[in-house]
């Protein structure tokens, strides 16, 4: 593992699409996107995102496990099983935040591999770089926009994703970015919160418009950002819409495991 911490500073894009559009394309006309149910220039969106995680950086962990009863530990402890990490194996952590993934991946790979912790907001990855330094993990940290990376073609042997997709613009371009970096061969992750079990869309989009807002204000004394994370969650394209995506980006064997009745999904697919 590379022995240094690097920070890129960038160019940089930013995310999504509006209610009951989960199907459609992030862009709904040349210049404008959308920043959870709200129709905004393209070019405010990635401020507007930085402000969100600029502002939950500090107590990013502790609200993940109160909002989701610890939950998200399982569904990321699934993702690191089926990435299945080896010594030696080249990997890059896209939207990495507080690191839990890159972590775990640093431990794996040992000296002869390379574990890239990569963000594009920068209060985040402080933290991450914070918690890879605390755990005795030195490895390449970098300011990155995932829809321009600043990697050489087929250099990764994997690439993941946890929870950043549905904050990415063009979420098309991030994905033929991760298409690019893989080698052939290569495999990518993508975690991600997705489209709910019918019988469960009731109380949670219950629990979603009305106790996590309010959650964050107790907590992170901040109800606006998770207002934005509830309904960025409703704009992200559901499984079958993200298949295909990841399919137009060039993956092949592209699959996906419903986890907790749908709340969130891994896909995955190979670069042949």
């Amino acid at each position: 593992m590379r022995c240094a911490q690097l920070k890129l500073k960038l160019q940089t894009t930013t995310m999504n699409t509006p209610e009951n559009a989960q199907n459609s394309n992030d862009r709904t006309n040349d210049s404008t996107t959308h920043f959870g149910y709200k129709t905004i220039a393209e070019d405010e969106k990635e401020s507007k995102v930085a402000e969100v995680f600029h502002s939950v950086a500090s107590k990013y962990d502790i609200m993940n496990d109160v909002m989701s009863g610890g939950m998200h530990r399982l569904w990321k402890f699934f993702t690191i099983n089926r990435v299945a990490p080896r010594p030696g194996m080249k990997m890059l952590d896209l939207a990495s935040g507080t690191a839990d993934l890159a972590i775990a991946f640093a431990k794996k790979v040992g000296e002869s591999g390379e574990v890239w912790a990569t963000d594009i907001n920068e209060s985040m990855l402080r933290v991450g770089r914070d918690r890879l330094l605390d755990k005795g993990l030195v490895t390449p940290v970098a300011l990155a926009n995932a829809e321009h990376l600043p990697f050489a073609d087929n250099y990764f042997d994997v690439v993941t994703v946890a929870f950043g997709l549905r904050n990415m613009t063009h979420k098309e371009q991030a994905l033929k970015e991760m298409h690019r970096v893989l080698r052939p061969g290569g495999r990518v992750f993508v975690l991600e919160f997705s489209k709910v079990n019918e019988f469960l869309q009731k109380p949670y989009d219950f629990y979603s418009f009305n106790v996590l807002p309010k959650m964050g204000e107790l907590i992170a004394n901040d109800a606006d950002s998770y207002q934005y994370l509830a309904e960025s969650i409703r704009m992200h394209p559901d499984q079958e819409t993200l298949k295909g995506m990841m399919q137009d980006a060039g993956f092949e064997f592209v699959k996906y495991h419903n986890m907790t009745f749908g709340v969130c999904a891994l896909h995955e697919g190979v670069k042949l």
